[in-house]
């Protein structure tokens, strides 16, 4: 395993839908309040945005954990336990510092590594094009995380969509409102950054979470999502530029019969950790044909 990134969970072959998945949001699920109190999480934020001004705080979830449990007709459920957190704690935590020492002091008082962190829930996408290609991006130099690596479409699912006009609460935000947050979030993403029409997109399904252990274990949910266009279609669409085509420089496209062996390849160490864990997981979990019930 690349010591970049680390599986948290992986689904059954083939993934799961939107409706395998529930999330219970509670404040118990929040970060814990740093030792001796959280002014330098505000330090921290107040420096970055001097240094990039165009940084701009914005709610998030938290992932506390991820729990597998076998269910009927189902076949599998995954619970998601989740809070509330923000982009500012994020920067203030898992980018610290003192983002080692939080975690094992978070281990010493909570016996949780992750207890103090931020750890805002990302999304990602493999993306398959009709003629089997996945589809990757070129980040650009001025955005805040991995600048100029490469990466797989996504972002963050936002509280705010669900909460327009205030600041979200855990209230008020119903777990399955969650869960279609989740799962409509690495679609609209896609449309973003690719600038993809959602119509040739599939519904998307859960891959897995994988941790970036450069940002001290932040997770990822990565999905699978099939495109009905084929590569040079996709590419076309995303050089006519999306609402967010500032955040990438180019478009690459790897053939699916050449994800097994892309960790062997120069490629491989140009990737974001969130895009490995994309990969390492989309071999695992749907490159490997479904079991038969």
């Amino acid at each position: 395993m690349d010591p970049q990134v680390s599986l948290l969970l992986q689904c059954p072959p083939g993934g799961l839908s939107q409706e395998q998945v529930w999330v219970e949001l509670s404040p118990a699920h929040d970060r814990r309040p740093l030792p001796g109190g959280d002014k330098a999480i505000t330090a921290i934020w107040e420096t970055r945005r001097q240094a990039q001004p165009w940084l701009f705080d914005a709610p998030k979830f938290r992932l506390q954990s991820a729990t597998l449990a076998p269910s009927g007709s189902s076949g599998t459920q995954l619970l998601l336990c989740l809070g509330l957190t923000s982009y500012r704690d994020f920067l203030g935590t898992n980018w610290a510092s003192s983002a080692a020492w939080l975690r094992q002091q978070g281990i010493a008082d909570w016996g949780d590594k992750q207890a103090y962190l931020a750890d805002p829930l990302g999304v990602g996408a493999a993306l398959a094009t009709s003629d089997n290609f996945l589809v990757f991006l070129r980040r650009s130099l001025r955005v805040a995380e991995a600048p100029g690596l490469v990466d797989v479409p996504g972002g963050h699912p936002e509280p705010q969509t669900l909460c327009p006009g205030g600041r979200p609460q855990h209230k008020d935000l119903p777990g399955e409102l969650v869960v279609r947050e989740l799962f409509s979030s690495i679609l609209q993403e896609i449309c973003d950054e690719v600038n993809l029409p959602l119509s040739t997109l599939s519904q998307p399904l859960l891959l897995g979470i994988a941790c970036n252990e450069t940002s001290a274990g932040r997770a990822s949910a990565e999905f699978y999502v099939q495109c009905s266009l084929t590569s040079e279609q996709v590419k076309e669409h995303y050089l006519h530029g999306g609402p967010e085509a500032h955040e990438s420089t180019g478009i690459i496209f790897v053939e699916t019969q050449n994800l097994p062996i892309l960790q062997e390849t120069e490629m491989w160490a140009e990737l974001c950790p969130s895009a490995k864990g994309a990969i390492l997981l989309y071999n695992r979990v749907w490159g490997s044909p479904p079991e038969s019930p």
